[in-house]
């Protein structure tokens, strides 16, 4: 059986469109460089300085989102039973519904501005893991964030490289800069799509479903390559070095999580799982140890050489450890800073101490987890504890960005995600964050700064009909949610893999 190669058409082209008017809407809303010369065109102009341009561009951006979310649901029903060429055919999808996001304005998030201010303090001589951006000139104008100012680097030696490279090569120019760091995400986007569905299919995870969830989901593309994240590197490197772990080379898997580590600290709670890995299934502890040994001294030496090239040593570890302040409202931990904050300021108490007091009380709890998934369990079962241990990090931390789940994703996708309850969280997950994503996107001059408020009610209106329009009226996308649903209303004795309802009329 092959996939309806009729259909399938139809269903690239509609992503096609939906990423279309993503980019269509992102010029108008998205985050833009005081002193970049897009800022001159006649077009863009209207767009960004009239309500009523802002208005339509918050519409193409939510429509855009929604078209393309309904075309990777559709893509899944297409491929019902994952037939022949259903791999292919997945990330045929993904890269057609990148294109378009390659030249987006950037949208959900205007870290890369702050790539460019870092490549600079590099290229100034400054040590980024000691000075903020602000002590460059016109740091502002380039587009950063206020909140980086006075932030050290938080980011690894390897991307600091990246930065600075980027600077040499366009020098100060944000545009051209933004499709640079564009590039190292679609690499890591690249990784994902190449060692996705090989480390699927090692544990025995239909490869294609695997893809499916990652490199076509909407919620992806967009926060990955449409805000060149260089979380999207960090992520591909990690995946890749899990991938070489599991088929027993080592050496370079741990050149890789090396890598991924050196663009972000966070994936350093991989490294035993990857010693594990390569140490092999029915490994005695004494050969355990001796793998994380060799583990952690091939991740030691090439730091510490990376430290010397660079001349920052071990700066960036002493800056990620004591990063993350504040809290966010995704942030279960976050929920609850906020309730008794609130309790504290209601009784006339100082609530100062309970933002550290929550955040402590999660790291403890997150070292927890991680020894216990690390020193318990199955060796078949080692990348679902990484996962495990990974997902502890993020959701016991008081601040979670929503590209922070997306960390997660292709862990839990390689190792398994059921047609039930776990298909459906992570299709509501990635609807409710591309409607925040797309309601919260807009940047105006603060003389449309009333208008605000009214635009971002309606792009949220927009974004409920449609999922509304999803789950229960449109003559398609409705049976799958039918489908995943099944399971979940029969007794779990009777439960078993569902098949999602295929139809081939878009």
């Amino acid at each position: 059986m092959t996939a309806p190669v009729a259909g399938l058409r139809w269903n690239l082209l509609e992503g096609f469109i939906g990423s279309v008017l993503v980019l269509l809407g992102s010029c108008g809303v998205g985050w833009l460089a005081i002193v970049s010369p897009l800022n001159r065109n006649s077009w863009l102009i209207t767009l960004r300085t009239e309500t009523w341009g802002v208005a339509l561009s918050t519409v193409l951006l939510t429509l855009g989102c929604w078209v393309l979310f309904r075309a990777w649901l559709r893509l899944r029903q297409l491929l019902s039973g994952w037939p022949e060429g259903s791999l292919k055919a997945v990330t045929l999808a993904g890269g057609i519904w990148t294109i378009p996001m390659m030249f987006c304005v950037p949208i959900f998030s205007r870290d890369v501005f702050a790539y460019i201010g870092q490549g600079r303090l590099v290229a100034s001589g400054q040590d980024p893991y000691v000075d903020g951006i602000s002590t460059l000139s016109n740091w502002f104008q380039l587009g950063a964030d206020p909140r980086w100012a006075q932030s050290e680097t938080p980011y690894g030696p390897l991307f600091l490289w990246i930065e600075y490279l980027v600077n040499q090569m366009v020098g100060t120019s944000p545009d051209l800069s933004v499709f640079l760091y564009r590039v190292a995400a679609l690499l890591g986007v690249v990784l994902l799509a190449i060692y996705v569905p090989k480390l699927a299919a090692l544990h025995g995870v239909e490869e294609a479903k695997a893809q499916w969830l990652t490199v076509a989901n909407p919620f992806l593309l967009i926060n990955f390559v449409a805000s060149a994240h260089n979380d999207a590197l960090m992520v591909g490197l990690a995946v890749a070095a899990t991938y070489f772990a599991a088929t027993k080379r080592g050496v370079l898997a741990v050149v890789l999580i090396t890598a991924s580590i050196g663009v972000k600290l966070i994936t350093i709670v991989l490294l035993p799982f990857i010693g594990l890995l390569w140490a092999g299934a029915g490994a005695s502890w004494f050969k355990k140890i001796r793998y994380w040994a060799y583990t952690g001294l091939i991740v030691l030496a090439l730091m510490t050489l990376t430290g010397l090239l660079n001349g920052y040593g071990f700066g960036w570890l002493k800056v990620m450890l004591v990063t993350g302040t504040g809290y966010s409202v995704f942030a279960p931990l976050g929920m609850l800073v906020m309730f008794f904050e609130g309790i504290f300021n209601a009784w006339g108490i100082d609530p100062s101490g309970v933002l550290p007091t929550i955040k402590l009380i999660g790291r403890v709890t997150s070292v927890i987890v991680v020894l216990f998934v690390i020193f318990r369990g199955k060796h078949e079962h080692l990348v679902q504890r990484m996962g495990i241990a990974f997902a502890a990090l993020v959701i016991l931390s008081p601040v979670i960005m929503p590209w922070y789940l997306l960390w997660l994703l292709p862990f839990f996708a390689v190792t398994g995600i059921r047609d039930d309850w776990q298909m459906l969280f992570t299709i509501f997950t990635s609807a409710f964050m591309l409607a925040y994503g797309a309601a919260d996107q807009i940047f105006v001059w603060q003389f449309l700064s009333e208008a605000e408020p009214w635009i971002k009610h309606m792009s949220s209106m927009i974004s409920w009909a449609a999922m509304a329009y999803l789950a229960f009226l449109d003559p398609r996308t409705k049976h799958m949610f039918r489908g995943v649903l099944a399971p979940i209303r029969r007794p779990a004795s009777e439960r078993s893999t569902t098949v999602i309802s295929r139809e081939h009329d878009a």
